[in-house]
Protein backbone atom coordinates (compact mmCIF):
# COMPACT_ATOMS: atom_id res chain seq x y z
CA UNK A 1 0.00 0.00 0.00
CA UNK A 2 2.74 2.47 0.86
CA UNK A 3 4.48 1.46 -2.84
CA UNK A 4 1.02 2.62 -4.19
CA UNK A 5 0.75 5.93 -1.99
CA UNK A 6 4.52 6.59 -2.90
CA UNK A 7 4.36 5.82 -6.66
CA UNK A 8 1.38 8.01 -7.14
CA UNK A 9 2.57 11.24 -5.39
CA UNK A 10 5.45 10.52 -7.64
CA UNK A 11 3.72 10.66 -10.70
CA UNK A 12 1.42 13.73 -9.57
CA UNK A 13 4.48 15.40 -8.64
CA UNK A 14 6.39 14.89 -11.99
CA UNK A 15 3.14 15.73 -14.11
CA UNK A 16 3.28 20.03 -12.45
CA UNK A 17 7.24 19.68 -12.32
CA UNK A 18 7.46 17.89 -16.65
CA UNK A 19 4.97 20.89 -17.12
CA UNK A 20 7.24 23.99 -15.88
CA UNK A 21 10.43 22.59 -17.47
CA UNK A 22 8.71 22.17 -20.40
CA UNK A 23 7.15 25.86 -19.86
CA UNK A 24 10.35 26.98 -19.86
CA UNK A 25 11.86 25.60 -22.60
CA UNK A 26 9.34 25.77 -25.18
CA UNK A 27 7.49 29.44 -23.79
CA UNK A 28 4.17 30.32 -23.54
CA UNK A 29 2.34 33.17 -25.06
CA UNK A 30 -0.63 34.05 -22.60
CA UNK A 31 -2.82 35.98 -25.36
CA UNK A 32 -2.65 33.14 -27.44
CA UNK A 33 -6.03 31.55 -28.03
CA UNK A 34 -5.97 27.82 -27.55
CA UNK A 35 -7.93 25.74 -30.29
CA UNK A 36 -10.73 24.77 -27.47
CA UNK A 37 -11.65 28.70 -27.43
CA UNK A 38 -10.98 29.10 -31.27
CA UNK A 39 -12.72 26.32 -32.89
CA UNK A 40 -15.35 26.03 -29.91
CA UNK A 41 -18.37 24.25 -31.05
CA UNK A 42 -19.52 22.00 -28.43
CA UNK A 43 -18.70 19.01 -29.91
CA UNK A 44 -15.33 18.29 -30.57
CA UNK A 45 -13.77 21.59 -29.34
CA UNK A 46 -14.53 22.23 -25.66
CA UNK A 47 -12.74 24.01 -22.77
CA UNK A 48 -12.11 22.30 -19.70
CA UNK A 49 -11.38 23.23 -16.26
CA UNK A 50 -8.33 22.39 -15.38
CA UNK A 51 -9.30 19.46 -12.86
CA UNK A 52 -11.01 17.51 -15.41
CA UNK A 53 -7.74 17.98 -17.62
CA UNK A 54 -5.92 16.21 -15.13
CA UNK A 55 -8.04 13.05 -14.54
CA UNK A 56 -8.04 12.86 -18.46
CA UNK A 57 -4.39 13.28 -18.86
CA UNK A 58 -3.83 10.54 -15.27
CA UNK A 59 -6.30 7.88 -16.51
CA UNK A 60 -5.04 7.67 -19.98
CA UNK A 61 -1.95 6.63 -18.37
CA UNK A 62 -3.34 4.59 -15.77
CA UNK A 63 -5.08 2.74 -18.91
CA UNK A 64 -1.97 1.64 -20.82
CA UNK A 65 -0.31 0.51 -17.61
CA UNK A 66 -2.23 -2.96 -17.44
CA UNK A 67 -1.47 -3.24 -21.59
CA UNK A 68 2.00 -2.40 -22.05
CA UNK A 69 2.75 -3.98 -18.08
Amino acid sequence: MYSFIICFLILVASYFIYGKIVEKVAGTDETRETPAYRLQDGIDYIPMSKIKNFLVHFLNIAGLGPIFG
